[in-house]
């Protein structure tokens, strides 16, 4: 089929996970999948197709709990943001919480210190860009301090030599070790963002001290960064982006450093699990990812999906 005419509605629900197996979805941005979901409505319309469903948070929460995701930590990682995800977590006690921070391309933004990166796409400033980034970073540490049941990770923050350019890299670094410095002094973990930038990524951690709980959210890395990982303690938190072909690097760090160090995420509204890649992603789709692993390491997804949910209710203490 081709991309013009490919499939974007929503995917089938997976199987559901047994009672005594589910699982919680430890980095999503539920609150995006609404506007995404309208946004690829409205160009298959456009396009003559039919429209796509458009599910409200609550929806798209009760269709997770359905097939045995239990809860979900929903990441605000813009400045306007931080307060939708502890809404969230607010309105939904014991099944959502929130981490927060100003994710990497963001921070350069603020002050207006933006550079194009590799991706080729102009920098665009918005409204809230305005806002130095220390005053920025102030609110982040104010409302995890305002929210402690809420809020149970600082997240997503790292580098991203991908969609930032080489004159920010070191501005980027800076925010990045304000957040480290953040996490350290609250006790949270912090759910880091890596693209294209894990020697960077690992230089910092080591050089500033990762905090105790330092966890890889949508882990992109080798076999060899899986041995570092393993090395240092930090946890890897597999995507849909684990089951794509060329990845195998993915699953096997995840081998590598063991279960009680591996959890699962959806990311959503992106990186949908095989074999719906590309169709709009929504926490209900990780039984797919941890399927994925479950192949790879010739284990029973039901213990895949224990062991991963015991992880995270232990590195968030949720």
């Amino acid at each position: 089929m081709s991309k013009k005419h490919r499939v974007r509605d929503w995917a089938p629900l997976p199987p559901a996970l047994p009672q005594d197996a589910h699982v919680i979805d430890n980095h999503t941005h539920v609150a995006s999948v609404v506007p995404f979901s309208q946004a690829l409505s409205h160009e298959a319309v456009e396009k003559g197709q039919p429209e796509i469903a458009v599910y409200s948070v609550d929806q798209l929460l009760d269709q997770a709990a359905a097939v045995g995701v239990e809860g979900v930590i929903d990441c605000g990682c813009e400045l306007p943001h931080l307060m939708t995800a502890i809404d969230m977590a607010r309105e939904h006690p014991g099944s959502v919480w929130a981490a927060i921070a100003i994710h990497p391309n963001e921070a350069v933004l603020h002050g207006h210190r933006g550079a194009p990166g590799p991706d080729g796409l102009p920098v665009r400033y918005k409204p809230w860009h305005d806002v130095p980034f220390d005053e920025a970073m102030t609110e982040v540490r104010r409302l995890a301090k305002a929210y402690p049941k809420q809020v149970v990770a600082i997240g997503e923050t790292g580098m991203d030599l991908f969609r930032t350019g080489e004159s920010a890299k070191e501005i980027q670094r800076e925010a990045f070790r304000d957040h480290i410095a953040v996490a350290k002094e609250l006790d949270l973990p912090m759910q880091i963002h890596d693209r294209d930038a894990h020697r960077d990524v690992i230089e910092t951690l080591l050089a500033d001290g990762a905090p105790r709980k330092t966890v890889f959210h949508s882990y992109s890395g080798d076999a060899e960064m899986g041995e570092i990982a393993r090395e240092h303690g930090w946890y890897l938190s597999l995507s849909g982006a684990s089951s794509y072909k060329g990845n195998t690097g993915i699953l096997e760090s995840a081998a590598l450093v063991g279960l009680d160090h591996v959890m699962g995420e959806t990311d959503a509204p992106y990186l949908t699990p095989m074999p719906y890649r590309g169709r709009p992603n929504a926490p209900m789709m990780i039984p797919y990812t941890l399927a994925a692993l479950a192949e790879y390491l010739d284990t029973p997804v039901e213990q895949v999906a224990r062991a991963t949910r015991n992880t995270t209710r232990e590195v968030y203490g949720i």
